[in-house]
């Protein structure tokens, strides 16, 4: 793993992140909500980028992991912004590859209709799209909307997860899954059956919404929300690798021969 640099950006946010050169498209990881570059699905992704001489960039969100700020700031529009900003900062024109865990699948759906034609391809790991809308109960969307802060209990942690006013309506600001996504790249789906956070039906929903003809979704019968066990991590890893990788050329089969 690289050392961590950081982006400072012109409103005095410093964006923590880790990148390794290549050769072809700069994957991208985008974590989960509460979520860091420390976790095992990016570090597997930079050590196969590493390995095989592909570009990656890891990042924190402002507020999160090594990147300093407050938690209760961040947004999605916030977060995306940050995700272009770091792109637009690398020494490259390679197009680029977004991998988005959770809530990152949201922000890499929304940077990915600002990267345009420079959008490779997408990989959505349990992305949860809209999760402020079908992820809260109207009792609390109500508190969130007269500016409280809601608190729910957190099975990954011992403290609880907030949901801050703002990261809220920024969300139902950038809800997606009612219209057409305009995003013609190809994009991987990938969701276990089994997850009690983002119900599987959300990638097939998003499937449908993408403009794209070349989607692809993977349910993993057995699989929970995090997708992190290490067959898990493989099949992510195979799936990343089709899209940066050169295709290969499979010969035709020869004409049959007469008798």
């Amino acid at each position: 793993m690289t050392s961590t640099r950081f982006l400072d950006l012109s409103d005095g946010r410093s964006i923590a992140y880790r990148f390794t050169p290549g050769t072809g498209p700069v994957i991208v990881f985008l974590p989960g909500y509460m979520s860091d570059m420390t976790g095992s699905k990016a570090g597997a992704l930079f050590e196969m980028a590493q390995a095989g001489g592909l570009p990656c960039l890891l990042f924190d969100y402002s507020g999160c992991g090594e990147s300093p700020g407050h938690f209760g700031e961040g947004t999605l529009s916030r977060w995306t912004q940050e995700v272009l900003a770091l792109v637009s900062a690398l020494e490259t024109d390679e197009k680029i590859v977004l991998v988005g865990s959770s809530m990152g699948g949201w922000v890499m759906l929304l940077a990915g209709l600002a990267l345009g034609e420079r959008l490779a391809g997408l990989v959505g790991i349990a992305p949860a799209p809209d999760f402020t809308d079908w992820g809260i109960p109207q009792m609390d969307k109500a508190m969130l909307a007269d500016g409280e802060t809601i608190f729910e209990d957190n099975p990954y942690g011992p403290e609880p997860t907030p949901t801050h006013p703002a990261f809220w309506a920024d969300g139902q600001a950038n809800l997606l899954l009612g219209g057409e996504i305009a995003i013609d790249a190809p994009v991987r789906l990938l969701h276990g059956q089994r997850d009690a956070d983002v119900p599987f039906d959300i990638s097939l929903q998003l499937a449908q919404a993408l403009r794209s003809a070349d989607v692809q979704v993977t349910l993993i019968k057995d699989g929970d929300h995090r997708l992190s066990r290490d067959g898990d991590i493989r099949l992510l890893l195979r799936t990343v690798a089709e899209l940066v990788l050169p295709k290969v050329t499979v010969p035709a089969p020869a004409a049959p021969s007469e008798s």
